[in-house]
């Protein structure tokens, strides 16, 4: 059996103090977000609730789930976040498997137009012209369209492709007589599910935490996601704070202990479809990510 010398177990030491305090990093404020949201208010403002709750209460979610624009929210951000996903997978894959094929003609040149991309934008004022021209405006397409395929998504896919699909399986397969859409669709989609997995959740992430965009796009409350009702429901609240006057104490002080509810509340709401399907996604990661980042 090989010995283990000192540096090695130093070094051991070392990387599980190193990773014990970033899972504590990580891992308290969520903990202390949670408990929070079922705490008394003055417990949490006080600095006695530091991680478990004191005094459990679950009106800051009564109030939010017996709000019917939370439940508005919650079906357009799931339409948006589904529609949005796919669009983008329609689009990402097809073009980063072509970019991984030596064969495609001016494959450096396509490259390098989306290279530029991820340095140099437009702006917000001339994609929000871009958006009006295009009639988009306060329609859902405007949160899903702009943005649909990224530069770094593209090199991340491609890379995968390179690294994962044999050239000597398509040239087989060519040999055989499939087309590029058959080999695509039958052969390389079927072998390229860690890709597909880790896409579709860091795009259906940042669809479902979008919020800018439809603060400047929509006009129509129907069409809101869920980020934008819960940000109308904490500035409502403190709209109704700053009208207090001493006059009302008892009012304000029940004003104040709503508001210190709603907050940490919010943050789960929004929040909590994402914590349940990450555990489900996560194995994926590992394998998607680290063989997509791989430089070729």
């Amino acid at each position: 059996m090989k010995r283990v010398g000192m540096p090695d177990k130093s070094f051991d030491l070392l990387n599980k103090i190193f990773l014990t305090a970033i899972v504590i990093i990580v891992v308290y404020p969520l903990i202390f977000v949670i408990s929070a949201s079922i705490s008394d208010p003055a417990a949490v403002s006080s600095g006695k609730m530091w991680l478990l709750p004191i005094d459990i209460t679950f009106d800051g979610y009564k109030l939010i789930l017996q709000d019917a624009s939370i439940w508005l929210g919650y079906r357009n951000t799931i339409f948006y976040t589904t529609v949005g996903t796919l669009i983008h997978l329609f689009v990402l894959l097809p073009c980063a498997y072509a970019l991984s094929r030596k064969e495609l003609m001016g494959r450096k040149y396509i490259l390098w137009i989306i290279l530029f991309t991820m340095m140099f934008s437009g702006g917000l004022i001339p994609t929000y012209l871009v958006i009006k021209t295009l009639g988009m405006l306060d329609t859902m397409w405007a949160l899903v369209i702009p943005g649909v395929v990224g530069a770094w998504s593209i090199l991340v896919a491609r890379t995968f492709f390179q690294q994962s699909i044999p050239d000597q399986l398509v040239e087989a397969s060519k040999i055989d007589g499939a087309s590029d859409f058959y080999i695509f669709l039958r052969i390389v989609l079927p072998l390229s599910l860690p890709i597909v997995a880790v896409m579709s959740l860091f795009h259906a992430v940042g669809l479902w935490n979008q919020y800018f965009n439809a603060l400047i796009y929509l006009s129509d409350r129907d069409k809101y996601p869920l980020q934008l009702i819960l940000r109308e429901i904490l500035v409502v609240n403190q709209m109704q704070l700053g009208e207090g006057s001493g006059e009302q104490t008892e009012s304000l002080i029940e004003q104040v202990r709503t508001g210190g509810l709603i907050k940490y509340a919010v943050i789960i709401v929004s929040s909590l479809p994402l914590l349940i399907a990450y555990p489900f996604l996560q194995r994926f990661f590992v394998q998607g990510v680290l063989i997509g980042s791989i430089k070729e």
